[in-house]
């Protein structure tokens, strides 16, 4: 990565508006360069709009977005990113190996496909027809279509929704052995369970960030033992 400054991901006083809703309302925020860090707020408080601005696919009204060194939006660097939506994109009448090689020959990444099916456990329903697959397999596939390009930075909008908890805990076991091996992880989510796992969090409500940091920097800064409670309070804070 060519961010010199030691971050992935650097977004400064950020607004975003539809219509008359504020989306994001001034976020500023840093993600170090392998480390896993997570959006979690309640849905509707802006985790989307600012996962699409860091992909260049939502411009903001004011602010900026660095992504990997590179001001976004910016097409050349979309090659170093895998984006993982909250809806499955993938072509239900392919099968498993066609998606993710259509998603590898469009970044050049064919020799990669197998190796993208074996990290989510699907190599040996690679034959299978996407339509046939329970909602749980079809998000394994899609997070094979979101990395086999080996990604410098992966987006992933509440990958999670949906799926068991067993099959939860193994993408989140994928999700940090990726970040070890040196890929930037954001992710959005609204389980605490989950945000429990980041290297470290934005807390974020109503488009603005109430605070930013590890969750025992974030609990010890609210003054409790739980995280829900950190965030409650923080938000209590922000709106006064």
């Amino acid at each position: 990565m060519d961010a010199s400054d030691g971050y992935a991901v650097v977004v400064d006083e950020v607004v975003k508006t539809f219509g008359g809703l504020r989306a994001l309302d001034g976020v500023s925020l840093r993600v170090k360069r392998g480390e896993v860090y997570g959006l979690l707020g309640p849905n509707g408080a802006g985790k989307t709009t600012l996962i699409r601005s860091l992909i260049g696919m939502i411009v903001p009204d004011s602010g900026t977005v660095t992504v990997l060194g590179k001001r976004m939006p910016n097409v050349a660097i979309l090659a170093r990113i895998g984006y993982m939506t909250q809806a499955a994109a993938l072509y239900p009448d392919l099968s498993v190996q066609e998606n993710v090689g259509f998603f590898a020959a469009i970044n050049g990444a064919e020799a990669n496909v197998e190796e993208a099916m074996r990290l989510v456990e699907l190599y040996d329903r690679r034959s299978s027809v996407v339509a046939t697959l329970s909602g749980g397999l079809r998000t394994r596939a899609s997070l094979a279509c979101a990395v086999v390009h080996h990604p410098d930075l992966l987006l992933l909008d509440e990958p999670t929704v949906g799926v068991d908890p067993l099959l939860r805990m193994q993408l989140w076991d994928q999700f940090k052995e990726m970040a070890a091996r040196g890929t930037s992880i954001v992710v959005s989510s609204h389980v605490m369970d989950e945000a429990e796992r980041c290297d470290r969090l934005g807390l974020i409500r109503f488009g603005r960030l109430l605070a930013e940091g590890s969750v025992a920097e974030l609990k010890a800064k609210a003054g409790v033992e739980r995280l829900e409670d950190a965030f409650l309070k923080l938000a209590e804070v922000k709106d006064r």
